[in-house]
């Protein structure tokens, strides 16, 4: 068996699956970049409160006031 004959045929191999999968990495990434929305900017900070979400904290934020005012004339 002639091993420097072996090791050309595997190397050929070799190269040829390495560009078999580049291509398919490209092709991947193509067909991604087409599909796939891009992310917009991260939100820094709080996140909006809608209407219901407002009525709700300001009726709790009034029970937990008026229950600290009671506390305080009371004590």
């Amino acid at each position: 068996m002639n091993v420097q004959k072996l090791i050309r045929q595997l190397s050929a191999e070799k190269e040829a699956l390495e560009r078999a999968i580049l291509e398919l990495e490209t092709l991947v990434a193509g067909a991604g970049a087409v599909n796939r929305p891009v992310p917009g900017p991260k939100r820094r900070g709080r996140k909006s409160m809608g209407v219901d979400e407002r009525r709700e904290v300001s009726a709790r934020m009034k029970a937990y006031w008026a229950g600290r005012r009671k506390e305080l004339l009371a004590g």
